[in-house]
């Protein structure tokens, strides 16, 4: 019984270093080993040891897929080109595409990437948008039920992750009409059910707009302006409370301000005004602890070398987009922080607009076994 056991413990200590396609492939094997991969233990041991020790990791990029083309954002037929693609985070090569799961042409954006999952859902948002959590390692898709909510809603705001707290994954939809109104709803993706929230605070209850937004620790996080003021809206999508936290003063424009993580604590990056030093601009970097601003070490950088940043990678790397000067296509640059080496990806990001706003988007995604079973 002894030797049974080793043997196990060996097997699964091989299996759980492939990646998430191999082991799939193996589920036909034998029904001992599909009973082993499928297993919640194995999941949840193969995605630990993904996390903890960052293997499987790869950049998740909205791209052009030819990059030798000429730049045309008013042409129709551009814009079908756009792709969403994983790319290794250690030699930037592409290694898959993901069309949409249900074999659908339209263009989708993803609205968050936790663990495995994405949540993917309509470009545009409507209050009555079909949203889909899915694992693209497995190929294996969740599409919760529509709302029975029948306000409609002119802006909806989707965000999706882990709640470590109540150990499930939440999708949370904040919907706002042109008359102050204001309503939010999570789903839980352990009950496959959608929860409006009816304790609405006070200070949410007036004229404002969104703009940005990040999820992280079950808690999903938007910048939003009150007048000339700006602030950074959360909500617990497990204790389902709201919490504001006016932004630093310095903050003074949306252009250049981005919302992302940073060494395990939510993080604010500012970098549109002008250079302190001959022919240096800066970005500017502030760390929510205990309630308060902290302000870090600026990322200071060539003038005009960088247009903006966009987020933070997984292993704490700086996101940032530098211009194209032929074909205005935005390059997608890896920075770090302490050492200030800085790879360029080779990687074009596809450039979404409404109106006079611009999205682009590349986020961590971490291979699992979720939603296998």
């Amino acid at each position: 019984m002894a030797f049974i056991l080793r043997k196990k413990e060996i097997l699964v200590d091989i299996l759980v270093r492939l990646p998430a396609k191999s082991l799939v492939r193996f589920l036909g094997t034998c029904k001992s080993w599909s009973d082993l991969i499928g297993s919640s233990s194995f999941v949840s041991t193969h995605l630990h040891k993904n996390v903890t020790k960052h293997a499987h990791v790869y950049l998740l990029c909205l791209h052009h897929p030819n990059f030798e083309r000429p730049d045309d954002m008013g042409d129709p037929y551009v814009q079908q080109e756009f792709r969403w693609s994983l790319f290794s985070d250690e030699t930037f090569e592409q290694c898959s595409k993901l069309g949409h799961p249900l074999g659908s042409t339209e263009h989708y954006v993803i609205y968050g990437s936790s663990n495995g999952l994405v949540c993917i859902s309509d470009e545009i948002l409507n209050f009555d948008s079909p949203i889909h959590i899915w694992n693209p390692s497995v190929r294996k898709l969740r599409t919760p039920a529509m709302s029975t909510n029948n306000i409609k809603f002119v802006y909806v705001a989707l965000q999706f992750g882990f709640h470590p707290g109540v150990n499930d994954y939440k999708a949370v939809r904040m919907m706002h009409t042109n008359k102050d109104a204001f309503a939010v709803e999570v789903y839980s993706l352990r009950t496959n059910s959608w929860k409006m929230i009816e304790a609405i605070p006070p200070w949410l209850k007036c004229t404002w707009q969104h703009y940005k937004g990040t999820f992280f620790n079950g808690v999903a996080y938007h910048i939003i302006q009150k007048g000339p003021i700006f602030s950074i809206m959360s909500f617990d999508s497990g204790s389902e409370e709201f919490e504001e936290f006016i932004a630093p003063d310095a903050v003074c424009s949306l252009w250049e301000l981005c919302i992302d993580d940073f060494k395990e604590q939510i993080c604010l990056l500012f970098g549109f005004y002008g250079r302190e030093e001959e022919d240096m601009d800066k970005l500017d970097i502030w760390v929510l602890q205990e309630k308060r601003w902290k302000q870090l070490c600026p990322f200071v950088y060539p003038l005009d070398y960088y247009e903006r940043t966009i987020g933070i990678s997984i292993d704490n790397k700086l996101l940032m987009l530098r211009r194209d000067d032929i074909r205005g296509q935005p390059d997608l640059h890896m920075c770090n922080y302490e050492s200030k080496q800085v790879l360029e990806t080779g990687i074009k990001l596809a450039t979404m607009k409404y109106g006079e706003i611009e999205f682009m988007f590349s986020l961590s995604y971490i291979e699992s076994l979720l939603l296998l079973n």
